[in-house]
């Protein structure tokens, strides 16, 4: 009998005094001694008992239970401290792969990750989310069937996590989306969830760039064990991840940190954030400077018939364009004046930039500084460090791994299919898969290679 099978039938044996183990008694203790090996929490059966209040039999019994499943590992041993060296239990994260994307406006990424979050692949290309959705959604199916054939391991996926570029809606705790939201105007209307969840059979959760960027930094990154961060994103749209006692803090709608939103004032002008300081004002006032001969690095670029965007913008500005160096100058203030009433409010531990742009040269990150240091208390600024980031294009995909595996393992959602063994037991979604089996189904693209890009493994 396989071991799903047999950890079922085991469930409703009649144990000790006649009393049968069933969903309801089993789940909760369940559902908390994974949890406990899946944070590390605990890592030896002394530890659950000491950490849970369950004792030693139904400790010893659950551990059973979930190793049946597969979701625990006791092969290990851990260092003997006088006795007999206790086994180690360990999280299987590669019981099942995790399926990730993002969707940005002038690329898309997709990579695979484990159980825990871990990223083990990932590859980017050059897309334009201006395209037909169709056809999007078609070559995004055929990179993840790509990536599965090539490392995806044989247990299957349990899940697909999404960064998109709008702010998503919160919903309940792990609760998989069962319609598209608004992500984009171009995109209304086309049914992304509903296609991808018919092509994989897998729940599937949406977050925005800027908080799966956050997620990745604040757990593969700089903010590695920070308690408060600030995220800052900057392009077209500029965002703020903020982080709270180590969690992302959403808000009540999902729609926390729109820092782009907020007015500002710049050289007697006045507008939201976004359009004073983002990669469109950069690219504007580029055109503006190679136009009116006041950059003569941007004027030989528009005259050999070259585009001038920001990232042209800023290249210029690190080799010593003065021009360049005050754009890039007036959005780093501009930007570092919103930040600085952050950083009052919340008093963070570390601020992070990201984007091209300030990945590109020093000076936006220069400009952020000064404007951040000089308007904030010197309490908040003692032991600030205001850094970028580190993890260019894999904090999205790393952020949507731990999304999914969060929503997963979320206690409320877990409880309803851990005696199955696999998420897609879950009953309501069980139901929602049934729903759409009545729908006709996409004609899924055939898998094909990347062609623009290798595929990268993440560094152990």
């Amino acid at each position: 009998m396989p071991p799903l099978a047999s950890a079922q039938a085991e469930s409703l044996r009649p144990r000790g005094k006649g009393r049968p183990r069933t969903l309801e008694t089993a789940a909760p203790s369940l559902v908390e001694l994974l949890n406990l090996v899946r944070s590390e929490t605990a890592t030896t059966r002394q530890e659950l008992e000491r950490h849970s209040d369950l004792g030693r039999a139904v400790v010893a019994d659950r551990l059973t239970m979930l190793g049946d499943l597969g979701l625990v590992d006791e092969s290990e041993l851990g260092t003997a401290t006088g006795g007999r060296a206790p086994r180690l239990v360990r999280f299987a994260a590669r019981r099942a792969a995790i399926l990730v994307a993002t969707l940005d406006q002038t690329a898309i990424g997709v990579g695979v990750a484990d159980l825990s979050g871990n990223l083990l692949t990932e590859h980017h290309e050059a897309a334009d989310l201006t395209e037909p959705p169709a056809h999007l959604t078609e070559r995004l199916t055929a990179l993840f069937r790509w990536s599965l054939d090539r490392h995806a391991a044989s247990q299957g996926v349990w899940g697909l996590s999404l960064s998109v570029p709008g702010a998503v809606q919160s919903g309940a705790e792990g609760s998989f989306l069962t319609a598209t939201p608004p992500i984009m105007p171009s995109w209304e209307g086309y049914p992304l969830v509903e296609t991808l969840t018919q092509s994989f059979g897998v729940p599937i959760w949406i977050r925005s760039s800027v908080e799966t960027m956050t997620m990745g930094e604040l757990h593969a990154g700089a903010g590695l064990g920070q308690g408060t961060m600030l995220f800052i994103k900057v392009g077209r749209r500029i965002g703020a991840g903020i982080v709270c006692d180590g969690q992302l803090f959403r808000g009540a709608q999902g729609a926390a940190g729109l820092i782009g939103s907020l007015p500002v004032t710049s050289g007697g002008q006045s507008g939201p954030l976004d359009m004073m300081a983002g990669s469109d004002m950069i690219q504007r006032e580029g055109i503006a400077a190679a136009s009116d001969g006041r950059s003569a690095i941007l004027a030989d670029i528009q005259r050999r018939g070259g585009e001038i965007t920001a990232i042209e913008v800023s290249q210029a500005a690190q080799v010593g364009d003065a021009a360049s160096v005050a754009i890039l100058a007036t959005s780093g203030h501009l930007i570092g004046q919103v930040v600085a009433t952050l950083a009052n409010a919340l008093n963070p531990d570390l601020i992070v930039l990201s984007g091209s742009i300030v990945q590109t040269n020093d000076i936006l990150l220069a400009a952020v500084r000064e404007a951040v240091y000089g308007a904030s208390h010197p309490l908040v600024t003692r032991d600030l460090r205001i850094i970028r980031s580190q993890m260019g294009s894999s904090a999205g995909l790393v952020g949507a791994a731990r999304v999914a595996s969060e929503a997963l393992f979320a206690p409320a959602f877990l409880k309803e299919w851990v005696m199955q063994g696999r998420p897609q037991a879950h009953p309501a979604f069980a139901e929602y898969l049934g729903h759409l089996a009545q729908t006709p189904q996409p004609h899924p693209a055939p898998p094909m290679p990347p062609a623009s890009r290798t595929a990268k493994e993440p560094q152990a």
